[in-house]
């Protein structure tokens, strides 16, 4: 039996993997070695073995979590494991799109251009009367937004057909900072047509979701309108900025939190058509 299996030493130089790395896998259910010597504790692992040790090795090159590395290579599906490996990158491709527009938005900003950026929104006031608001609160991090948003803005649009119907463009109010490292917290809004109805909506709901009803006072809102591909963070970050440069440029006072309004349908929109609104209350 031994003379058919390869001791720690041979299979790690077979499979280019170090033997704290075997030890470490075998720990954690990745490659568990097939047999350990009662004795001696010395482990042996079978030639066909090879294969998937080198696959947890490349994969480890893809800086591919552990845990998700066992789901790829614990299916003896290939298309699943294929699978499994595509929606992991899709995820990579998605965080270094994310890292590349902040670097540009970096790098503008530390090298003076920021007046570039901020001079191709255009801004504008409007004024909004008061609403009634049936509205989710959530402290979340930047990471976790748009999932929320969506999600939140869908459940009290349902809840306003409980309430007249929805009388205006959901909102979502920032009442501090969401960031990767700040978790707000953020308001999700839904302006109601009945009042009435909307108060009775939350009696029944208590306290579930951080859901509430309250009453918008009219504003006067320094917006400007952005894309959907603008919309991802941080590229939003030269909108919010921009309205703010704006608005102190005129002399106007920040009178609230600052806030995004969607008015066109997400799912429906393309990356270049306007769906949004980056505003600020100012008097």
């Amino acid at each position: 039996m031994d003379e058919k299996l390869l001791g720690i030493g041979a299979f790690a130089a077979r499979t280019r993997l170090s033997a704290k790395a075997l030890r470490l896998y075998d720990r954690l259910g990745l490659l568990a070695p097939a047999r350990v010597d009662e004795v001696t504790g010395y482990r042996f692992y079978r030639a066909g073995q090879v294969e998937r040790a080198r696959t947890v090795a490349l994969l480890r090159q893809l800086d591919m979590p552990l845990a998700v590395i066992a789901e790829v290579v614990g299916t003896d599906d290939g298309a699943t494991a294929a699978d499994r490996l595509a929606a992991y990158w899709e995820q990579v491709e998605a965080r270094i799109a994310g890292q590349r527009t902040l670097a540009e938005y970096l790098r503008a900003r530390l090298s003076g251009r920021s007046s570039e950026m901020y001079g191709k929104f255009v801004v504008e006031t409007v004024d909004v009367p008061g609403q009634v608001l049936v509205t989710e609160t959530r402290h979340l991090l930047a990471d976790e937004l748009p999932a929320w948003i969506g999600a939140s803005l869908g459940r009290l649009e349902e809840a306003a057909r409980e309430c007249g119907g929805v009388a205006g463009a959901p909102f979502v109010v920032y009442h501090s900072e969401v960031s990767t490292e700040s978790d707000g917290p953020a308001q999700a809004c839904v302006p109601v047509a009945d009042g009435a109805a909307a108060r009775e909506w939350a009696a029944r709901r208590g306290r579930a979701r951080g859901t509430a009803v309250r009453v918008e006072p009219a504003r006067r809102l320094a917006r400007t309108r952005i894309t959907k591909a603008q919309v991802a963070y941080p590229q939003i970050l030269a909108a919010f900025e921009a309205v703010e440069q704006w608005a102190a440029a005129r002399g106007l006072t920040q009178a609230g939190p600052c806030r995004e309004v969607y008015f066109a349908d997400w799912d429906a929109a393309g990356a270049e058509d306007p769906v949004c609104d980056v505003a600020l209350p100012v008097r």
